[in-house]
């Protein structure tokens, strides 16, 4: 058995990326503050975007989504899911720090950095319990983890959303808070509402990505689709992520700029909870020996979260001008721009993994 190092130059790699990818934090940050300004300067577009929704979410947002994780999800190996099923270190590290740790991580944070304000606290609780399905696969994609790992990991976690959401909410809403000697919050998750979020931003793109890439190889070759077909469609990921950016803040502008001291408060932890989420996720990966690819996967799989279902839920149990809903929305506002730059710790990180071959 000998052991190669791992490529450990991230400008080498980021080197090799579109325009669009080296400058995504730029194109990023732009689309948010034309979101942010949009929402500011015409009246009624925040109305206007919401008038019509698909599983709870602004249709705008669903079809920036599914725009957005459908070329993702067009580039996975259906044929090797097998392998990541069978990786029992993987699938159960990932459940451990999705479903146990991370929760729980963002309930302390929560109670922490706003005792004194329970609304923003609650939604705080809600957005990490929401984990994520949609944006991560853009994350570990520009990371060049591992598109099968990450495909059946987001796929896990969608089912236990499905299952897990209500009671996990109920637990740390309730139940926690008597146990310790804390107010409870009383809220009423929709099993169905998550289960439709959960087939649209999921099942559609997942579903159109399959059949992409089984009839595009049966058509004309594995070579033929991963040569020719991914490039033209590959850019369509970022531009959906960008529109779907621009559309967010646009609802949310005047909500986040009238309260620049409350978006701060909520920020804060926020932070916290992806550096040290990401960061321990990173360090358990490489102390198991996962190698960097599924170590990066296991990474951005825990530390992302699902905005969409935690303001939706926000919004649907609590109301839209709640300071549950604005937690839900400042959530997107800091995991965009930290997680794009943890795409860039990732790949500098590369480094302090190694490669072992026979």
């Amino acid at each position: 058995m000998t052991s190669t190092a791992a490529p450990n130059d991230a400008g080498h790699i980021t080197a090799k990326l579109s325009t669009l990818d080296r400058y995504l934090p730029v194109w990023i940050l732009a689309a948010m503050a034309l979101g942010l300004g949009l929402g500011r300067i015409i009246p009624g577009l925040g109305h206007a975007l919401e008038s019509i929704k698909v599983a709870g979410v602004s249709l705008p947002i669903a079809l920036g989504l599914l725009v957005m994780m459908y070329p993702v999800l067009a580039k996975v190996r259906y044929s090797e899911t097998s392998r990541v099923i069978g990786d029992k270190k993987l699938m159960i590290t990932s459940l451990v720090i999705n479903w146990v740790l991370a929760p729980a991580f963002m309930f302390v944070l929560a109670w922490l950095f706003l005792p004194d304000l329970p609304e923003y606290r609650t939604g705080l609780i809600i957005v990490g319990l929401a984990r994520c399905i949609a944006m991560v696969l853009i994350w570990n994609d520009l990371a060049c983890g591992d598109r099968e790992a990450a495909a059946v990991l987001v796929a896990i976690n969608s089912v236990f959303q499905v299952f897990a959401f209500g009671v996990l909410g109920w637990f740390y809403l309730q139940v926690l808070p008597t146990w310790l000697g804390l107010p409870t919050t009383s809220a009423e998750f929709s099993i169905w509402a998550i289960t439709l979020s959960v087939l649209v931003f999921l099942g559609i793109p997942l579903v159109a990505g399959f059949l992409t890439r089984t009839l595009g190889e049966k058509a004309k070759g594995r070579t033929w689709y991963e040569g020719t077909f991914l490039p033209k469609i590959g850019p369509w990921a970022l531009y959906g992520l960008l529109f779907t950016i621009v559309i967010l803040f646009a609802l949310q502008g005047n909500t986040i700029i009238s309260k620049p001291l409350d978006v701060v408060r909520i920020a804060l932890p926020l932070l916290v909870y992806f550096a040290v989420v990401f960061g321990a996720s990173m360090l358990i990966g490489r102390s198991l020996g996962m190698g960097y690819e599924r170590t990066t996967t296991l990474a951005f799989t825990a530390a992302g979260n699902n905005f969409e279902l935690a303001i939706a839920v926000a919004i649907a149990t609590f109301g839209v001008t709640s300071g549950q809903a604005l937690a839900g929305v400042v959530g997107p506002l800091i995991e965009v721009p930290v997680l794009v730059a943890l795409v860039y710790v990732a790949l500098w990180s590369r480094k302090f993994f190694t490669t072992h071959t026979t």
